[in-house]
């Protein structure tokens, strides 16, 4: 063989070992990588939350979310060691609070606290700019309770029968208070005047505090209510309750009978108080939040601090399974509203 055979030779050898090495390096980088890539979420779970985390509220301080918010607020920031800001955004049936939500990065540092009406009912009220059930998903709930019907206590009634006689004996003059437009404080009051054929006109407001103090004032003559609110209201005095909903007494009001007991069984309606996340969160991270908002609520203090405010503590129902109880929910607000003649409405329409 000539010299220069076995030179090109050499360097055909030298070659094939660099092309060798190269794949392999490529080959151990490319699992290096798929190694990475598989522990990234569980990492990045570890490491959340990585800043403070906001959970943002539709109602004005002192309503019943804002109450809700601020105790699982306190919990959760002793379990991440990061600060937990609950933010006030009232109004517009909740959706200015939904918007600021679905504008945040889908990181799970920003979260909201809202009752199930952001879904059953408020949708088929007004015309919202999201999809309820691909837009928003629920991790965990945190409170329920049914709510009080309640009024001025110059009110000539003591009950449910009461009311709807002086209704009645004054056609197109009385009028209800709801905490916002399209949520159960709403539609117990519409279906309240197809079951009874009365005609008590809607006021909404951005909350219960403010509604509460207009029906204290004797601007407005009653209001489903949440029993957050209204409870400290009605052991002080200022309003009169007439009936709760849900399937039982109110063990924070036990003298105060059930819509069912008066004979508006149609009227046991049970709301509750939700934990929402974006569903685009890395799913490790949901089931971090919703363990630690589970965990929260959960606690003796925690829970006596609902009792006294009227409210039972979550159900412990999984996403999926609440995710289920929505959407069935939906439909049978949906069909009661239409019944009604309720259509979606542009906002302030």
């Amino acid at each position: 063989m000539r010299p220069f055979d076995r030179a090109d030779s050499s360097d055909r050898s030298d070659r094939s070992t660099r092309t060798t090495r190269t794949t392999r390096r490529a080959a151990l980088g490319a699992l290096a990588g798929a190694a990475w890539l598989a522990a990234a979420p569980r990492a990045f779970a570890q490491a959340w939350p990585a800043r403070p985390v906001r959970i943002l509220v539709g109602a004005p301080p002192g309503g019943t979310s804002d109450i809700v918010a601020r105790l699982l607020a306190e919990g959760l920031q002793k379990e991440w060691g990061q600060p937990v800001i609950v933010e006030g955004k009232p109004g517009a049936a909740g959706m200015i609070a939904m918007q600021d939500f679905l504008g945040q990065s889908a990181d799970g540092h920003t979260l909201l606290v809202a009752p199930n009406a952001v879904v059953t009912e408020i949708p088929h009220i007004i015309k919202v700019r999201f999809d309820p059930f691909r837009d928003v998903k629920p991790l965990a709930e945190l409170a329920r309770s049914g709510l009080v019907l309640v009024g001025h206590p110059s009110l000539p009634a003591r009950n449910v029968a009461e009311v709807v006689a002086h209704a009645k004996a004054n056609p197109g003059k009385v009028s209800y208070a709801s905490y916002s437009a399209g949520t159960l404080s709403h539609t117990m009051g519409l279906e309240l005047n197809k079951a009874a054929g009365i005609d008590l006109n809607h006021v909404p407001y951005k909350g219960s505090p403010p509604a509460l103090q207009d029906v204290m004032g004797g601007h407005v003559a009653l209001m489903f209510d949440g029993p957050a609110t209204s409870i400290p209201m009605i052991k002080g005095g200022k309003i009169r309750a007439f009936a709760v909903s849900g399937p039982r007494r109110n063990p924070a009001l036990p003298d105060v009978p059930t819509f069912a007991e008066q004979g508006f069984a149609m009227l046991d309606e049970v709301a509750w108080m939700g934990l929402w996340a974006r569903p685009d969160v890395p799913a490790d991270v949901q089931a971090k939040i919703r363990q630690a908002a589970l965990k929260v609520m959960q606690q003796p203090a925690v829970q006596a601090r609902l009792a006294e405010l009227g409210n039972d503590a979550g159900s412990g129902a999984g996403a999926e399974e609440l995710a289920r109880s929505l959407r069935a929910a939906f439909d049978k607000q949906g069909a009661t509203l239409r019944a009604l003649g309720i259509r979606p409405q542009e906002l302030g329409g």
